[in-house]
């Protein structure tokens, strides 16, 4: 089978998984060999060395594995981050939180911040490279998002900027924090996902609740009780007005919601008195 043939065969294999199959077959197929796509086309009529080994790459895809989960690495930002099942695969919608965050940073000169949730360490990572002066301490609840983050910042040699812990929020962090930021589960117990995400990722990093916003008004009681200046959070698109309205009786100096890319609502930004 050359190469050609096996990208026909796998693109009719992922019509019904994924939008773009001739496109992904494509990527896999670059993994398999270790070549970039442009290596397919002008080698298109070579024989596929370990077929078997390509197609079962495929069909995971069709079981709806997620492609970062095959490739072991996800794309993000300006970088690639190791990825592996039980750590949360980090959303390009993230992107605009880091962007805000920098903001605060850049303008508060802030030095020291705290990342609820760290997954993969992409927050975290982006934010270090972009401020060689920051330090950050970044919490999870599991063993998992820990050890992959640890082996991403070794990766960027961010060893002396990012201080990794086993935490519930951050009931374990002690240290001057000026800002807390945090892409937490907020997604309601009953609502339904697609099976590439609700099968293979971690359920407790998507699930905040049985309305889904009960972790995020923790963080935000946990920040303001702390005397912490600064939190900026994602949440669910729905979720604007019972945060706002949680806020307004809380009582914070100001919030701000933000939107994606698709125009939904994607987060907020609350500075405390």
């Amino acid at each position: 089978m050359t190469i050609k043939q096996s990208l026909t065969w796998a693109t009719t294999q992922l019509k019904e998984t994924c939008e773009r199959p001739q496109y992904e077959a494509e990527l896999l197929l670059a993994h398999h060999l270790n070549k970039d796509r442009m290596y397919l086309i002008t080698h298109d009529d070579k024989a596929l060395e370990d077929v078997e080994n390509y197609q079962a790459l495929i069909q995971r895809r069709v079981k709806h594995e997620p492609y970062e989960y095959i490739l072991g690495e996800a794309s993000f930002y300006d970088i690639h981050l190791a990825v592996e099942e039980g750590v949360l695969i980090p959303r390009p919608e993230t992107e605009i939180l880091i962007d805000l965050v920098a903001d605060i940073i850049e303008k508060e000169h802030i030095t020291y911040i705290a990342e609820i949730g760290v997954g993969t360490g992409a927050i975290s990572i982006v934010l270090a490279r972009k401020f060689p002066a920051l330090q950050s301490v970044a919490t999870d609840i599991c063993d998992a998002p820990l050890r992959v983050a640890q082996k991403n910042i070794e990766t960027f040699i961010l060893q002396n900027q990012i201080t990794l812990r086993k935490s519930n929020l951050i009931d374990e962090v002690s240290e001057p924090v000026e800002l807390v930021v945090s892409n937490p589960p907020y997604i309601a117990e009953d609502f339904l996902l697609e099976s590439n995400v609700v099968d293979y990722e971690p359920k407790e990093a998507l699930f905040g609740g049985r309305v889904g916003d009960e972790l995020l008004k923790q963080i935000i009681v946990d920040v303001k009780a702390r005397g912490i200046k600064w939190l900026a959070c994602e949440m669910g698109y729905d979720q604007k007005e019972p945060l706002s309205a949680f806020v307004n009786e809380l009582g914070v100096k100001s919030i701000q919601f933000y939107k994606d890319l698709a125009g939904f609502d994607r987060g907020f930004v609350i500075e405390f008195f």
